[in-house]
């Protein structure tokens, strides 16, 4: 996000006693600092029906860097399924600041939070949400045809993609022809092939069986290593245990946040 400013060529001048002062622009700071892939700041949110209020967050605040591995665990009902929407742009804070990749979302409009979600975060969920019609290609290329991207375009990335999870042997199965596994791994392709600033994965070994679930918790390592910031929300916490760190949150606030690596507050 390190903006870039042209170079343009200095001509040389017939004066060349000019020994005066050279003016010096302040160009800010160097090297240019990363912003957080994701910064809350006294997020809350409440639900109300008629008159009936029902806070799910409280007030919170955490960072998560760039190329981070974080899990968010909680038990039912601590808040980290609606800290996931909120993540995810699927739904907006009540109060507070929600900044991905340094951009304002909390008061975005519908049509501004579906383009964020195309385009900068890669969701895998725990019920896979593959249309059983359509091959593992053509469910990889979805996020692609919402973008406008063409045909040609859209297939290939999803070749590339599936390659990326190990399944390029896969590309013309339809999910039911897939094992649990393998749909898991369709989907994480589907959250890869936009190339987004975040993977949000939300208990995505959840209808996994052990084998299955600790190969996928291999995928999420093998993203990471590679520079992609990974969110797990899980409830877990041998599948938290794979995360860089871990976040505990309950009855809508956080006990536990360890300090991000880098970073002091």
């Amino acid at each position: 996000m390190t903006g870039r400013a042209d170079v343009e060529d200095v001509e040389d001048t017939e004066d060349t006693e000019d020994t005066g002062e050279v003016p010096v622009v302040d160009t800010g700071v160097y090297p240019a600092v990363r912003l957080p892939v994701i910064e809350l700041v006294d997020v809350t949110k409440v639900y109300r029906t008629g008159t009936l209020e029902v806070e799910a967050l409280r007030g919170i605040s955490t960072v998560i860097e760039e190329s981070e591995y974080v899990a968010v665990m909680g038990p039912s009902g601590s808040g980290k399924s609606t800290l996931m929407h909120i993540l995810g742009c699927l739904d907006v804070p009540t109060a507070g600041t929600y900044r991905l990749a340094g951009e304002d979302v909390s008061s975005m409009t519908e049509v501004e939070l579906a383009e964020i979600r195309n385009r900068r975060i890669g969701f895998v969920f725990q019920q896979f949400n593959l249309l059983p019609s359509l091959n593992a290609s053509r469910n990889v290329e979805l996020p692609l045809a919402y973008a406008g991207i063409d045909r040609a375009e859209r297939h290939e990335r999803a070749q590339i993609a599936l390659a990326r999870v190990g399944l390029e042997d896969r590309v013309d199965h339809r999910p039911g022809e897939l094992s649990g596994g393998q749909q898991q791994r369709v989907a994480v392709a589907r959250a890869l092939v936009t190339d987004p600033d975040l993977i949000l994965a939300d208990e995505p070994t959840g209808n996994l069986d052990s084998v299955s679930a600790n190969e996928m918790l291999a995928l999420f390592g093998d993203l990471h290593a590679s520079g992609r910031t990974v969110v797990l929300i899980t409830h877990e916490s041998d599948v938290a245990a794979a995360a860089q760190r871990t976040v505990r949150i309950r009855d809508g606030n956080i006990q536990v946040d360890p300090v991000p690596l880098g970073r002091s507050r």
